[in-house]
């Protein structure tokens, strides 16, 4: 195919210089209505290209095609069957695909390490999940994906479940071993779906962690707006194979998504692909070059630890994207809440993620040497500085086992039943009727229908004081808990 088209972006062009009026929305008409200060902010440019997909970049029947050419090209960058594009997120095409593989009161292999999008999946469906445990570092506690023998006995276990559900890469870089496990949902007929959401960037570049449809998956989720150069909400979701029927997942999507998607962000999803195509080996292995040499630059400095080795142990995680570098801050004595929090403040500098212990800078082809060196800087006067950010309250992690909790009742039945808001010294024992987790990485530490212990709502309350973020809690604090009520 031809890859220096860029289907949605020529569409655009020719709205503009055919001198299309629209009676149609948006109501700023193109600008037109838009309030000067908001105009001044955003920039003309983003009113002129926000136009309808139908009568606006293609007529109403859409006879050009021009999305569909898109899709096409997009599945071909990357080896699949068929792409589809989404404007709202990994967090709709996650639950697009679960959707077309499970339905109500069926079940789905999921690892516990899966994001919020795909447990509120479970919620909206009633899908029952089958927990696969994921690979934990006990000593930093610290979750990597299951490995493909927990999922091949967990199939073995389970012979009416659908399908199953991996997440890989996971927020902090970590793989799964995707062919044995899509291996071992072959051998039994049933699907697997993987939520790559971190890893739109994966095809491009042979030094990268496999990309799911090249490991054999049945239908992959990325997020072009994490690790690529979409706008926000930019997310497409492929298919390959006959056990997901691609009418089927499209009308899933149909389903779930907007009537009223962006012009602009399938725009962004566009071009990206050929800059990828025509250019993403030399972006993404210049990007690597950097990561290179700043993980080395950032183990060099006192207190703290780049982690690979410890992630890449047997047991551990299958491989790890490097542009992801995770920092360990255990030496430094300083907790990754007060070290995020540090470095907005007083360097400007703005970290993916933050935990009790560590840092994570995601890195993209975007970047250069100049910020690389301001995030050296800037860690450089963290460790200066250290001393001024120690003391903070301590969280108390649970042991591995102790993370795991009893799935008492399905998620869907425990959110949408009756409910009381109770002190979370009288949770223990309860079934929690709201999903609980710290953001970022959002994966739950409680889903909706799981029994709450005392272990977990220490916590998430020693959390809570220590600087942790619970956005989807009733109470932030964690000082009560939404619980079903017993009958």
């Amino acid at each position: 195919m031809d890859h220096s088209e860029a289907p949605v972006l020529a569409a655009l062009d020719a709205y503009h210089r055919e001198g299309q009026t629209p009676f149609t929305p948006p109501g700023h008409k193109q600008g037109r209505g838009a309030d000067p200060r908001v105009r001044d902010a955003l920039g003309d440019a983003v009113f002129r290209s926000d136009v309808l997909t139908f009568s606006g970049l293609d007529d109403r029947r859409s006879s050009h095609e021009v999305l569909e050419r898109a899709q096409e090209l997009m599945a071909d960058a990357v080896h699949a069957e068929n792409t589809f594009f989404s404007t709202c997120g990994s967090s709709l095409s996650v639950k697009s695909a679960m959707l077309s593989v499970a339905g109500p009161d069926e079940e789905l292999l999921v690892g516990r390490d899966a994001h919020k999008s795909v447990v509120s999946g479970l919620i909206l469906s009633g899908v029952h999940p089958v927990w696969v445990e994921p690979q934990f570092d006990a000593e930093r506690h610290l979750a990597h994906p299951p490995s493909p023998e927990a999922y091949a006995r967990a199939l073995d276990k389970h012979p009416t479940a659908r399908g199953a559900l991996v997440t890989s890469p996971t927020p902090y870089g970590t793989c799964a071993g995707l062919s044995a496990i899509a291996e071992a949902c072959h051998r039994t007929g049933r699907p697997l779906i993987v939520d790559e959401a971190w890893g739109a960037h994966l095809p491009f570049h042979p030094d990268l962690p496999s990309w799911a449809m090249d490991a054999g998956a049945d239908v992959c989720v990325t997020s072009v707006h994490k690790m690529g150069a979409g706008l926000e909400q930019g997310s497409v979701f492929h298919q390959q194979g006959g056990l997901v029927e691609p009418a089927v997942l499209k009308a899933r999507e149909d389903l779930l998504g907007t009537t009223s998607p962006s012009v602009l962000i399938y725009a962004g999803l566009d071009g990206w692909r050929r800059q990828m195509v025509e250019h993403g080996r030399e972006l993404l292995g210049g990007a690597l070059d950097i990561a290179y040499g700043l993980r080395e630059k950032i183990a060099g400095l006192p207190g703290l630890a780049v982690e690979r080795d410890a992630f890449l142990a047997p047991g551990m995680a299958y491989d790890l994207d490097p542009l992801q570098i995770v920092i360990d801050l255990t030496g430094l004595g300083v907790s990754g809440y007060r070290a995020a929090d540090r470095l907005r403040e007083s360097h400007r500098i703005n970290l993916h993620l933050a935990d009790h212990r560590r840092v994570s800078a995601q890195l993209t082809f975007a970047d250069t040497q100049e910020t690389a060196e301001r995030l050296l800087d800037a860690l450089s006067s963290l460790v200066e500085q250290a001393s001024e950010l120690r003391g903070a309250p301590a969280v108390q992690v649970p042991d591995p086992p102790e993370l795991r909790l009893e799935q008492a009742i399905s998620p869907r039945d425990a959110f949408f039943g009756p409910a009381e808001q109770i002190p979370a010294d009288d949770a223990v024992g309860r079934i929690s009727a709201e999903m609980l987790t710290p953001y970022p990485p959002g994966i739950p530490a409680v889903v909706p229908g799981e029994r709450l212990t005392r272990p977990i709502l220490d916590y998430l309350r020693s959390g809570a004081a220590a600087g942790m973020v619970i956005p989807d809690a009733v109470d932030s604090t964690a000082d009560t808990i939404r619980v079903r009520i017993q009958r």
